[in-house]
């Protein structure tokens, strides 16, 4: 987050907060040393004619929730979009347990939550800001080899710890609680991505947040590392039942997470399937399992297409949800 506002600060923010909050008049005898230790004079810790210089700790927290905010909700936009009109086979929609209006619901879900979890994470973000964790800014100060070596122990971490907050998550004695809402698309769009309970979302992205606080990483590399996170989640979501291919071992695929929306008791991975795997919990996708058979169905006894699953001319393209 400190890398967003090095960019931010300069660019956006000094002038806003120099035209909202402006700096003010330099206090006189004592309180000067006072509100200056606080960053709340024109003078010091100011910038760019702010009274709010650019350490202060509130001004730190409203950036921040602005920062993930529009970066939240633009990465979903553009990504689901992407995902849902070039890859997502619409003809999903045609199965019987996708619900009527889902897209809409899933997008309405996902922009409730976003807020809330960008709240509860804002602890996090506001550490990293004022140098608690163990981001660090110079490639020399571990080298390079440690950057590759980072990247791995992230993704082993995240894996593993989301798999266990994942498969608790289902224990009946939470999942109705808090994770349950997220299952209700038991034919999920690359929208219904951020479709959570605010803090089924919160406690999922817990690993990715604790991980520099425990382990030093390059600061753009976390940067970059959380976006990608961020854009794994939606394509997971894309529906994409193909199988057969000699990577479906190895990554938990969007056909993976399809199926774990179906059963609801297997692949609750994040990257790879070796918790899966290991913990007994794997179930790979099988060309007999693709709901896109039942969506074909329903679209051939509505007439929509042919034996084939090929559009029959001028049928009706009515969806009847």
């Amino acid at each position: 987050m400190d890398t967003a506002l090095e960019i931010l600060d300069p660019l956006v923010f000094d002038k806003a907060y120099a035209y909202f909050v402006p700096a003010r008049t330099a206090p006189t005898n004592g309180s000067a040393a006072a509100a200056g230790a606080l960053g709340l004079d024109g003078f010091t810790g100011a910038s760019a004619g702010s009274a709010w210089g650019r350490d202060n700790i509130l001004r730190q927290c409203i950036s921040i929730l602005i920062i993930t905010q529009i970066g939240a909700t633009s990465l979903y936009w553009i990504f689901s979009a992407l995902s849902y009109y070039f890859i997502f086979d619409r003809r999903l929609e045609y199965h019987p347990r996708f619900l009527k209006n889902q897209i809409r619901q899933e997008i309405v879900s996902s922009m409730r939550a976003v807020p809330f979890i960008n709240i509860l994470t804002l602890p996090f973000f506001l550490a990293e800001v004022r140098g608690k964790s163990l981001l660090y800014t110079h490639v020399s100060d571990y080298g390079w080899a440690w950057m590759g070596v980072s990247t791995v122990l992230f993704m082993i971490w995240n894996d593993f710890f989301i798999y266990w907050i994942h498969r608790l998550e289902h224990h009946p004695s939470v999942y109705k609680y808090i994770h349950k809402p997220h299952h209700k698309w038991i034919v999920p769009t690359p929208w219904a991505a951020l479709a959570f309970h605010p803090l089924d979302g919160y406690v999922q992205s817990l690993p990715y947040h604790v991980f520099v606080f425990v382990c030093p990483v390059q600061k753009y590399l976390y940067m970059v590392l959380f976006i990608l996170v961020q854009i794994w989640t939606i394509l997971i979501h894309d529906g994409d039942m193909i199988s057969g291919h000699w990577l479906e071992k190895y990554i938990n695929s969007p056909a993976h997470h399809t199926l774990h929306h179906m059963y609801f008791t297997v692949n609750y991975g994040q990257y790879f399937t070796w918790a899966d795997s290991y913990f007994n919990s794997h179930r790979a996708p099988q060309p007999e399992l693709d709901p896109l058979h039942e969506a074909l169905r329903v679209m051939r006894e509505k007439g929509l297409v042919d034996e084939n699953g090929q559009p029959i001319p001028g049928a009706k393209n009515k969806k009847d949800q």
